[in-house]
């Protein structure tokens, strides 16, 4: 796609206080069939208009305006330095996560920061705090649709001002390294140039209205796993190439206000003190905006202020502990920070400001289409679901399948969404997928829905085997299934007990993730337990009875971080101390015996992010089903078609385990396909999970990543065809851990190099389930006629040309990418492929067009460490062209010269 040439965050004060969710462009997807749309009352679509803004698009020139420039000196020169250092220090506000005070003398507005890049979350108690839970990054880069994402952006900027801010904490262009990372489904994939593109888009978007964006977070942050310490280390060709480029990109496209530094430590300095800021951002990109640090990430006062950080987002040390404030004017009368930094600081601040209109327009709470956006929201989440797999045309669904059997554990609910500092947790709308499957199947069809195992919950970050699930558990005291809990805050049992309740499993992991705002569990699971007395110092008892579904030898285990002990029948059956680990052993049960157990667990907080961790959990044969699977399985069998939704935990400040589903959804999507051979699956998670223990078993498969709060609309809108799919991944979608990078703590070594997802998997011919760029349609394409053109001799200006025909029964969209080929080189190793260019075509069966894709002449060159710069090499440039990665459909050549 050519591009357009248009010139966080750990909040945890602002957590306690946030919950927050809601408009943008909506115009008729050509996908769409007008003819097939819900007809309920709540699922009629409203009559939509093109998004548009009374306000002019300030984005283009803001940071090269000799007008803003001339009012921001006028304004600096009337500062004294204690304002400018005010300027420089973010305050805690219990209105906003972010905040930095107003400087009423000079007219200079509060700046009010709202996370986050996938929906706007409000803190302010004062205003209607429900806004649009978008789907996540990783779905809107599945559409590689550019117009889609600066409609994403509008939809941001618009609900960021209506709700009473001025800068929006977003969006997020950090790589995909691993699909391990917590925060990866805020993001757009594994690919710098699909990061870049969307990035930019969004990044106008939000910029159309008096909003500051800021890009998060440069650079290398891709793991939660010792977030505040781990080193990254990382060469300055892999930095350039793969963690740059996408920043480079937004700023040559979209000039952000702002940008966003991270906890993380780069090649051995934290990233808030790395003269990376100075020697990359300002000095090599051009960015003339302002970089803020994230929460609790400032390091210093004289190195981080001296290394180019312009603002401090406060702590939650309490006052007086910011490292700018009284100590950056300290700083600047001892002459450490000199005279003209701090007027940097302050320039660079006021600048977008000035220049994007927040002077000019205060963020008065007001109000937005919210049908509008709630309906953009559906759109993006429909085109984004990448079809995986579509055996025998079991999709869309025919008319004949009247009996429709929806399973899963939160299929009726939308809480499948990340956690942290980018959760919305009020939104204006919510339909289930299960709400949206029934109302658009009508009256005649009979939806029936069965869970199979237990809602899915922060708990399921742990690691090691699947908790015990609530079916075969009976409390000691209290209704329903699950185990009788006991919490004290504290590790001595000592007096009342804190919390009483039935807890469905015992599944806990207490911490960051766990608080209120920042906790997308399912609401299944107790939210009750997750206040600020419990995620401290623990002790915990739970009691009750076990069921043996079936016949079988079982392992009953605990993994613990803390003292804890499991009891079976009164006597000890396990016990766990010390770090993070899990001890089990091996029982036989006959069906229907029951085990008295208790577990007691006790351990000191980790950190103030860290509280307990334990769980009880078992291991048994594949035909052992709990009751509550069993009822899913008996549901399947009795309908004609069989829809799964499954879903995984992801989340700011904690990295998962694996790539495995939590809960046994596995062996729940392995014995629905067996009772019934029509099954197809729903994949919710915001990165990719493995798919190959079930995806042989299933008749159809979709990623649906994180769909926001219209997931039902969107999953009925692909699965009875009303909207042709049209994603493809952003993402590789690995066969196993094995083949993706590990997370460790300490040092992060960056050995792949450049060889980053898919690059990597086709230097290393290593077949992973699903590759980069691929998505499957209820039509198909052919592609033929490909023209090469070499552009300038050095490389500019190059494009392809390619014929694309769809040769299927049905109108549809495909995805054409571009991949430049090894570079004619012998200095550097150069990927086999990476992307280049991409571009949306939507056909009429029988129709075809020519699409010419300009490449991106950075896919062309490498950086040389030697030189600083970028080069590209002399020669020919092999170009491949097809609808994925692995596509070698075309091929052809262009000629640097």
């Amino acid at each position: 796609m050519a591009p357009r040439r248009t010139t966080l965050v750990l909040a945890l004060t602002g957590a306690l206080l946030a919950l927050g969710t809601v408009p943008v462009e909506a115009r008729p997807d050509p996908g769409d069939d007008p003819r097939s749309r819900f007809t309920g009352p709540r699922f009629q679509p409203p009559t939509i208009t093109p998004y548009a803004t009374e306000r002019p698009i300030r984005t283009p020139g803001w940071d090269s305006s000799v007008a803003v420039e001339a009012r921001v000196q006028q304004i600096l020169e009337r500062m004294t330095n204690e304002e400018k250092a005010d300027l420089a220090t973010g305050q805690i506000n219990n209105n906003f996560g972010f905040y930095n005070n107003p400087i009423e003398r000079l007219g200079i507005p509060a700046q009010t920061m709202a996370d986050g890049p996938v929906g706007v979350r409000v803190a302010n108690p004062a205003v209607d705090r429900a806004t649009t839970q978008l789907p996540s990054g990783t779905a809107l880069a599945a559409t590689f649709d550019e117009e889609l994402a600066l409609g994403y952006g509008r939809l941001l900027g618009e609900e960021t001002f209506a709700t009473g801010h001025n800068v929006q904490l977003g969006p997020t262009l950090d790589i995909t390294r691993t699909p391990l990372w917590g925060r990866a489904f805020e993001g757009f994939g594994e690919d710098p140039l699909v990061s870049g593109t969307m990035g930019s888009a969004v990044t106008d978007g939000i910029q159309e209205h008096p909003v500051i964006a800021t890009l998060k977070h440069p650079f290398a942050y891709n793991q939660e796993t010792d977030r505040f310490e781990v080193d990254a280390r990382v060469d300055e060709r892999t930095l350039r190439e793969i963690y740059v480029r996408p920043f480079e990109q937004a700023q040559e496209e979209a000039r952000p206000g702002a940008m966003m530094c991270s906890f993380n430590r780069i090649n051995g300095t934290k990233a808030c003190e790395s003269p990376l800021m100075n020697t990359i951002v300002k000095e090599q990109l051009g960015f003339r905006g302002f970089i803020m640090s994230d929460y609790n990430a400032t390091p210093s006062t004289v190195g981080a202020a001296n290394a180019g950080l312009d603002q401090e987002q406060p702590g939650d040390q309490g006052p007086g502990s910011a490292n700018f404030g009284e100590r950056l004017l300290a700083a600047v009368a001892a002459g450490t920070v000199s005279q003209e930094r701090l007027d940097d600081m302050a320039r660079r601040i006021l600048r977008p400001m000035v220049g994007l209109g927040l002077f000019d327009e205060l963020p008065t709470p007001g109000t937005f289409d919210r049908d509008r956006n709630s309906d953009f929201a559906r759109r993006v989440a429909a085109r984004s679901m990448v079809l995986l797999k579509n055996d025998d045309r079991v999709l869309p669904l025919r008319r004949s399948a009247r009996r429709i059997a929806v399973i899963g554990p939160d299929a009726d609910n939308i809480s499948a969404q990340g956690g942290g500092s980018s959760q919305v947790s009020i939104t204006t709308a919510a339909i289930s997928p299960l709400d949206g499957i029934r109302a658009r199947a009508g009256a005649g069809a009979r939806v029936t829905y069965s869970p199979g195992t237990d809602g899915i919950s922060e708990g399921d970050l742990l690691p090691g085997p699947h908790p015990v699930p609530s079916s075969v558990l009976t409390p000691a005291e209290g209704e329903g299934d699950g185990l009788w809990a006991e919490y004290w805050s504290n590790t001595t049992f000592a007096g009342d007990a804190h919390l009483r309740q039935v807890d469905p499993n015992v599944n806990v992991n207490f911490g960051f993730q766990n608080f209120p705002g920042f906790n997308a569990a399912s609401p299944k699971i107790p939210t009750s337990r997750g206040d600020f007395a419990l995620t401290g110092d623990l002790s915990a008892r739970w009691s009750g009875t076990l069921t043996a579904p079936a016949d079988g030898r079982y392992t009953l285990g605990l993994t613990a971080r803390g003292d804890a002990t499991l009891w079976v029948d009164g006597e000890v059956f396990v016990q766990h101390t010390g770090a993070l680990s899990s001890q089990s052993r091996q029982i036989y049960l006959e069906e229907g015996e029951q085990v008295d157990v208790r577990v007691e667990y006790a351990a000191p907080a980790e950190s103030s992010y860290q509280g307990g961790q334990v769980r009880l959990f078992w291991r048994h044969p594949e035909s052992v089903l709990a009751p509550a699977m069993r009822a899913a399985v008996d549901t399947a069998r009795a309908a004609d078609v069989a829809v799964v939704v499954v879903r995984n935990y992801e989340t700011e400040g904690v990295d998962r385990p694996d790539l495995a589903l939590p809960k046994e959804q596995e062996q729940l999507i392995r014995q629905v396909a067996a009772a019934n051979p029509r099954t197809v699956v729903f994949v919710e998670t915001g990165a990719p999970s493995r798919v190959a223990p079930w995806i042989d078993r299933v008749a159809g498969a979709f990623q649906a990543w994180y769909p926001g709060q219209e997931q039902g609309a969107a999953i009925a809108d692909v699965l009875f065809g009303d909207v042709n799919p049209s994603g493809h991944l952003p993402v590789t979608i690995p066969r196993n851990e094995r083949q993706v990078p590990e997370i460790t703590p300490g040092v992060a070594r960056f050995s792949e190099g450049v060889f980053v997802g898919y690059r990597g998997f086709l230097a290393d011919r290593v077949q992973p389930s699903y590759p980069f760029g691929f998505g499957l349609s209820y039509t198909e394409f052919e592609y033929d006629r490909l023209v090469t053109d070499s552009g300038r001799s050095d490389g500019s200006n190059a494009s392809v040309r390619v014929r694309v025909t769809n040769v299927g029964d049905r109108r549809g969209t495909d995805i054409v990418q571009a991949y430049a080929g090894t570079l004619p080189t012998d200095e550097v190793e150069t990927p086999p492929r990476q992307l280049a260019g991409f571009e949306r075509v939507t056909l009429r069966p029988g129709r075809s067009r020519v699409v010419t894709i300009d490449l991106d002449q950075r896919s062309l060159s490498y950086f040389d460490e030697q030189l600083d710069g970028w080069v590209t090499p002399r020669g020919q440039v092999p170009i491949h062209v097809g609808e994925s990665s692995a596509d070698t459909s075309l091929s052809g050549t262009i000629r640097v010269r």
